[in-house]
């Protein structure tokens, strides 16, 4: 393999594929990147054997086809560091690799391809195209409310449904939820369900543009995402998603409209106010008003009001605040809407999108006017 190629192509792929490698892989090998010169192309690729992802370097100049894998963090750092604007990397032999820039050569160790895990083979999924802009959003809105590291391993992905030319994208970790749908071009019959971990959801939402459209793969397995100089494939989590669709408010008997952006605000104030070990406001509605309230024995306590268009009897409900903010922060509008049937039962934020959130409620002591450190679950359903 010889090839030359522009710094500054390689370097803008380096941030995004490095994500894959990880720091302590289970195999050496997977430290590694497999560089493949061919058709006028340097295609790099990286895998942890879950999420795999391959880019393509443009404006390559190749000189002698071939593949060779090299130490991902320490072949990145030297291309990061290197001032010349072309480079010729080498493959001098299968276990070492040579790199020149202007008046500077280098040599770094390398493995042969053979010991590269093969990417999976996508050749029979079916596929859809999207626009990344939508792709984008049905990401944003689901994916932050997966749970980032649950022993319930199907939590840490976020699930997707199609069925009737709909896919459908879900995030829980039990606390919270987000579901949120679009119409796609895709045959009627298609139906599918697949948890997607949420490092590949955060690396596919990472590589979108508003401006492109991209392709979806479809297998019963895996999934991937292609776009221009881009693909990312990765498996899916086995095991039953649970049935969240039970714990969405329908009809709630209560819903209150309220102005987004003073809600975080406030909220962000009064959530200084909460212990480390229990961070909960109280909700307090009455007379066309919203009363936050949080105080901690170590800290204090934080009292706040805004206007709420709410004339229904006094509720008191309890919420993590950093999870109301979360939602509130994945909504659309000026103005969003709470809806719910009373303090023990979910609670409904929607606004003019699709997005449906839910958040579990804190169980409040009357005694002693507190609420319990964690809230009701979602995902024991």
């Amino acid at each position: 393999m010889k090839v030359v190629i522009p710094k500054d192509e390689i370097v803008s792929l380096i941030g995004k594929i490095l994500c894959i490698v990880a720091p302590k892989p289970a195999i050496p090998i997977l430290s590694n990147v497999l560089l493949e010169a061919k058709d006028d192309q340097l295609i790099i690729s990286a895998t942890d054997l879950t999420v795999s992802m391959r880019c393509y370097v443009e404006n390559t100049r190749v000189l002698e086809e071939g593949s060779i894998a090299v130490p991902a963090r320490r072949f990145f750092q030297l291309i990061k560091e290197i001032t010349s604007p072309q480079i010729k990397i080498s493959a001098l032999s299968t276990d070492m690799v040579e790199i020149i820039a202007g008046s500077s050569k280098f040599k770094i160790h390398s493995l042969p391809k053979d010991e590269f895990p093969a990417l999976p083979d996508l050749s029979s999924a079916t596929q859809v195209n999207l626009d990344a802009s939508v792709l984008k959003q049905l990401f944003f809105k689901s994916s932050f409310s997966a749970a980032k590291d649950d022993s319930r391993y199907v939590l840490n992905g976020v699930y997707l449904r199609i069925e009737n030319s709909q896919m459908i994208f879900v995030g829980t970790d039990g606390k919270r939820l987000a579901k949120t749908f679009s119409t796609v071009h895709i045959d009627p019959s298609f139906q599918g369900t697949y948890i997607i971990p949420l490092k590949a959801v955060e690396e596919m939402y990472k590589s979108l543009d508003d401006s492109e459209s991209v392709q979806m793969s479809f297998m019963h397995d895996k999934v991937s995402l292609e776009k221009s100089n881009f693909t990312l494939i990765t498996k899916l989590l086995s095991g039953q998603y649970p049935e969240v669709e039970r714990v969405i408010p329908e009809n709630p008997r209560i819903s209150v409209h309220l102005h987004r952006e003073e809600l975080i605000a406030l909220l962000r104030q009064v959530a200084l106010f909460t212990a480390d070990t229990s961070s909960s406001v109280k909700f307090v509605f009455a007379d066309g008003q919203l009363q936050l309230v949080a105080s901690s024995s170590e800290i204090g306590e934080g009292t706040v009001m805004m206007p709420a268009d709410y004339n229904n009897d006094r509720l008191e409900v309890a919420f993590n605040p950093y999870y109301f903010i979360d939602i509130l922060r994945h909504s659309k509008d000026e103005v969003v809407t709470f809806s719910i049937d009373d303090p023990f039962n979910p609670g409904k934020v929607t606004d003019s999108s699709s997005a449906i959130f839910v958040i579990m409620p804190m169980r409040i002591n009357d005694s002693a006017s507190q609420v319990s450190n964690e809230p009701e679950e979602i995902a024991h359903t």
